[in-house]
């Protein structure tokens, strides 16, 4: 039985590292496309889903992060590799919805093993999603009071809703969903940059946020009142 390679996607922002992995593997045999961001990747991925992915975290527009989480959802069956040098390690960071993680600069023997490994594309094996996986969300903006606000997407009623997360550290947290109460499992993305604030004597869009989060911390105080 011939066995074919996997089809391959990169996704990096730095162009220096997309297109040495996609020389090195095309020399390999592998059919490769890349990508510069997430956006770029859905793109690609909605012509023809590759059998894997490997992708950056760290990325503007659209993060490794975020992409991988909704890649996990929409398409389980692409094995993923996320890669980064903001985590050290073979393990996947915590949250980080893939299969393998490989530490940029450290080797690329075991990136090609990673790939390497990845199921015969013309095999019937499966991966189940799970829906315990986070969600990752960039941060939208800081209120007044410098607490970090997300405007989140519920994946169940598939409406929007601003959330509060006070100071924005810590990396997986949950909420419910203000308007169909669905519990919510997310985590935030690192941001290189500091969230910007907003000024409430500037734009109407400024005031809107603010009455926002007014209604999702009365909607939160009210759910751990009934707890």
């Amino acid at each position: 039985m011939l066995i074919t390679k996997p089809t391959l996607l990169i996704v990096d922002d730095d162009a220096a590292i997309r297109n040495t992995l996609t020389l090195i593997f095309v020399e390999l045999g592998y059919s490769v496309r890349s990508a510069s961001d997430g956006f770029a990747a859905l793109a690609l991925i909605h012509e023809s889903m590759p059998d894997v992915l490997l992708s950056d975290l760290q990325m503007p527009g659209m993060s490794g992060f975020e992409l991988l989480s909704v890649v996990r959802r929409i398409h389980p069956n692409i094995r993923v590799v996320a890669t980064s040098g903001a985590f050290h390690g073979k393990a996947v960071p915590p949250g980080v919805s893939a299969d393998g993680f490989y530490e940029k600069a450290s080797g690329l023997s075991y990136l090609l093993d990673l790939v390497r490994r990845s199921p015969n594309p013309d095999s019937t094996l499966r991966r189940p999603s799970s829906e315990l996986e986070p969600i990752w969300i960039t941060p939208s903006g800081r209120l007044p009071s410098k607490e970090v606000y997300l405007l989140m997407g519920c994946p169940r009623c598939l409406r929007a809703f601003l959330e509060v997360v006070g100071d924005g550290s810590g990396m997986i947290r949950e909420t419910d969903c203000l308007h169909c109460h669905n519990m919510i499992t997310y985590a935030i993305v690192p941001m290189a940059e500091p969230v910007p604030s907003i000024n409430l004597l500037g734009t109407a869009q400024d005031v809107e946020v603010a009455a926002l989060a007014d209604r999702r911390r009365s909607h939160q105080a009210t759910i751990l009142g009934s707890i």
